[in-house]
This record gives structure tokens, C-alpha cells and sequence, in this order.
């Protein structure tokens, strides 16, 4: 998905990043960062790239609360071990309180349909964009 040649339901993109929601949710609007080259897990990021990352990450986990009107977010990356692909990826994960989400417990659903896929992934990018056109505070 990183390098286009797989489809992706794309909430932001810039030039060193890809955000997307992942097809296995824990809630509505879960989004995976990932690098556009290839890296297997943060410790192997080349230093030039881990701030633009991150900082992509931050504006997806500034835009996804306020796109799905949710509290806050859960933010978490694996390196190896539970990484269900070999490429590193930051999970954004929007939370509400009372959610069900405990520890490491995370039960995964899917989205009914195309459809609402596509409101939660419109709204998201919508969010990103609207901010990305802001000046910083």
C-alpha cells in the first residue's frame, strides 16, 4: 500500500508517509501510518525519515478525534513481534471512553460496507486537509 500497488481507503499522504485505515479495525477510523520506503521496524528507520513520520502520525492523531467526534486516540507501533506485516506502520486508533478497549485486548470488527468505509475514511481526510491548510499554533 506504500507504494501504490495495492488499494487503500487513503486518509492523508505526504512525501515520506501514507495514511490509511486498516482493513481489521479495533474501532471505526483506525489508521495505519507507514512510511512510503520500505522499513521493517523502527529500529531499522533511517533517522531523516522517524521525524516526518511521526510527524504525519501527529496529524492523523489530531484529526481522527476531531473527524469521528471521539475523545481521543490510542496511538502504537509493533517492531516484530505482532506485526502482522513487514513494513513498520503506526496504529492510530480513535477512543471513547467506555469503549471496551483493555490492555492489549484488541477485539477487531469490520466496516458494514463500502459505504460506511468510505463516510469514516472521507471524513478523516477531510479533517487532514482542513488542518494541513491551517497555519500551526
Amino acid at each position: 500500500m506504500a507504494a501504490g500497488t495495492a488499494t487503500a481507503a487513503v486518509v492523508g499522504e505526504w512525501p515520506e508517509a501514507i495514511a490509511f485505515l486498516d482493513r481489521r479495525p479495533l474501532f471505526l477510523g483506525h489508521t495505519l501510518v507507514v512510511p512510503r520506503v520500505h522499513v521493517e521496524q523502527l529500529a531499522d528507520m533511517p533517522p531523516a525519515l522517524v521525524g516526518p513520520l511521526w510527524t504525519a502520525v501527529q496529524q492523523v492523531a489530531r484529526c481522527v478525534p476531531v473527524a469521528l467526534e471521539a475523545q481521543g486516540t490510542f496511538v502504537a507501533m509493533n517492531n516484530i513481534v505482532s506485526q502482522s506485516v513487514p513494513h513498520a506502520h503506526v496504529h492510530v486508533v480513535p477512543r471513547r471512553r467506555g469503549d471496551g478497549l483493555r490492555g492489549f485486548f484488541w477485539p477487531r470488527r469490520s466496516y458494514t460496507g463500502p459505504e460506511e468505509l468510505e463516510a469514516v475514511r472521507s471524513a478523516i481526510a477531510a479533517t487532514i486537509s482542513e488542518q494541513a491548510a491551517q497555519p500551526p499554533n
